[in-house]
């Protein structure tokens, strides 16, 4: 999708703000280098000020990004693209992010045992002086699940640094009977929407229309 303005892309400074290997191997297996640059975001904004879930995962993912440009551009390092993503995993009606202990993990995958739930990834891309967001939703089913097998789970340490306590793309992805949508949604970077949003993004460049 990307093939006709990835010579563009590639002279692009394209700056992830995200500290994640597994968004940076999504990009950089579609052919773009992409450099990781972690937010200090202080990632504490209240769900209950927003309409949906849709509208906190793109405000965190903005902040993450607005926070990354503002430093690199401070240090001297202004990049041409940054993306930022925000995942997370819901269920009657409430968010789980990271879980902070091993026993938050527990309690989440407890409750997402033998059950459907969504998991919502918002994107933010910020070429200079364009902005685009969206959000993809995919929904995810847990098989049946017992006390020893989630013991067993977290004792990986998978869990900790995955949004609901699951990775899909690891042992996680174990824990998972089906889906129904975008697989790497869940993953964290939703690639479908991402090239398709570059690609409205910069293909005017290569018509010579600016």
């Amino acid at each position: 999708m990307l093939q006709p303005i990835m010579h563009i892309l590639k002279n692009k400074n394209i700056v992830l703000a995200s500290g994640s290997p597994r968004r940076k191997e999504l990009i950089e297996n579609i052919g773009l280098k992409v450099t990781l640059c972690p937010s200090t975001f202080e990632e504490n904004l209240n769900p209950k000020d927003f309409k949906s879930f849709s509208a906190f995962v793109e405000e965190t993912a903005l902040q993450k990004v607005l926070e990354v440009e503002r430093r690199l551009t401070r240090e001297g390092r202004p990049p041409d693209i940054v993306i930022g993503a925000d995942t997370m995993v819901t269920l009657d009606g409430n968010m789980f992010g990271k879980p902070t202990s091993e026993e938050e993990a527990f309690q989440i995958l407890s409750s997402l045992s033998g059950r459907g739930h969504t998991v919502y990834t918002g994107v933010i891309i910020k070429a200079l002086d364009k902005v685009v967001l969206f959000t993809e939703s995919t929904n995810v089913v847990f098989g049946n699940i017992d006390e020893n097998q989630i013991k067993a789970y977290i004792a990986t340490g998978e869990p900790m640094d995955k949004a609901g306590g699951y990775g899909i793309q690891g042992v996680g992805g174990t824990l998972v009977e089906r889906i129904e949508g975008d697989y790497f949604t869940v993953v964290g970077l939703p690639l479908y929407r991402l090239c398709a949003s570059l690609y409205e993004m910069f293909k005017d460049t290569v018509n010579g229309q600016r």
